[in-house]
């Protein structure tokens, strides 16, 4: 026989998982090696409103772990490494406490005793949580299991000793985490997949979970009609809602003249000419969808080429504009140029006239004293 364990199950957040899955994936772990690291959350000591202790798997962080492949016994991990990053979550998140330590499996092996011991220190209330993911997993079903370290008793009087005991686990989150894990999951794809096949493979999945819903809305419809499950007026009128956005593909006047003559023979032919009514109405509206949609884009690509000639004219108006402003600034430069020659010619001219001027009238002056003094010495 065995002690009993203080926890019923185990819940898990999905970025628990996406951040095992990143961690295997960014070390490259070799086959048959496995990676390991700490896992936080919250183990209260009462139970909830369900009388369950649950234990709540929140958040995760990657430790440096190595092990020797042919002696089990021969294992590193960093304790300073755990201690410096259990203080940083406290800081960032006081709530999220150390409850156990996960690795990548996929089954127990005969060391993980020894490092469950290890976390012991660490652990809320001494008794760490054991973890197992199974990143490559193939079939149906969970990928994790969950399990505590118990004293196993034996009938025979011996000695106890230390094993694990299995504990149900759950995925669970809330609405908006929800929303957040499918956004970081369409980013977590095959980097050899081309952009083709992975818009196709989302495309696919997303019309399998529209089948999926409708599946499940015609069988809770049929079951409400043969009363095995009771009429719930606020389904109802989401469904309704739901109806009221689809296209109107039928018409009220397909049957009208069914009653007159021969109508024996047109009961018969109801349900053909009905399919036809509806294949026909389902093409007609299609293509009524289509050419609005054509018209729109139509629209739009007639608005952009105008605004584009627009564009172009006025850029042509203000190009021939700069164009006359260059020239006429040219010209305005050419003539103060040559206004300016014509003036230092002029000037030039007026300065030779001076001085000849003066030259003359001092040669008359020398010519004039020369004969006032002949006439002297007579």
């Amino acid at each position: 026989m065995s002690t009993s364990l203080q926890f019923d199950r185990v819940t898990i957040a999905p970025l628990v998982l996406l951040s095992i899955l990143d961690h295997y994936q960014r070390i490259d772990v070799p086959e048959g090696k496995r990676c390991v690291g700490v896992i936080l959350g919250d183990a209260p000591s009462r139970p909830d409103i369900n009388g369950e202790q649950v234990i709540r798997v929140q958040n995760s962080f990657a430790l440096p772990f190595e092990e020797n492949d042919s002696n089990d016994n021969v294992w590193f991990l960093d304790q300073n490494y755990i201690e410096n990053m259990t203080e940083m979550c406290k800081k960032i998140n006081a709530k999220e406490r150390v409850i156990g330590w996960y690795h990548s499996g996929p089954k127990l092996k005969a060391s993980d005793l020894q490092i469950n011991d290890l976390f012991k220190k660490y652990a809320v209330g001494n008794n760490p949580l054991l973890l197992i993911v199974d990143v490559k997993q193939q079939g149906v079903g969970l990928p994790t299991d969950a399990y505590m370290s118990i004293e196993q008793v034996k009938d025979d009087g011996t000695s106890t000793e230390k094993t694990f005991l299995h504990l149900p686990c759950s995925i669970e989150a809330e609405e908006a985490e929800e929303i957040g894990v499918e956004h970081l999951l369409r980013d977590v794809r095959d980097q050899a997949a081309g952009n083709l096949s992975v818009r196709l493979t989302n495309q696919l999945k997303s019309l399998k979970g529209l089948q999926s819903k409708l599946n499940d809305i015609v069988s809770y419809l049929n079951k409400v009609i043969k009363k095995e499950l009771p009429v719930n007026h606020t389904i109802l009128g989401k469904l309704q809602d739901v109806f009221n956005l689809l296209p109107n593909l039928g018409d009220s006047n397909e049957l009208v003249g069914f009653g007159t003559e021969n109508s024996d023979a047109r009961k018969d032919n109801i349900p053909n000419i009905a399919t036809n009514n509806n294949h026909n109405n389902l093409q007609k509206a299609l293509t009524m969808k289509t050419n609005d949609e054509l018209m729109i884009i139509y629209i739009s690509n007639l608005v952009r080429a105008i605004i584009a000639f627009d564009n172009l004219i006025e850029n042509k108006i203000q190009n021939k504009k700069l164009q006359e402003e260059k020239l006429e600034s040219e010209k305005n430069e050419e003539k103060k140029e040559n206004e300016s020659l014509d003036g230092e010619t002029d000037t030039n001219s007026t300065g030779n006239n001076n001085g000849t001027d003066n030259l003359n009238h001092s040669s008359n002056e020398d010519h004039n004293k020369d004969k006032e003094g002949d006439t002297n010495k007579k």
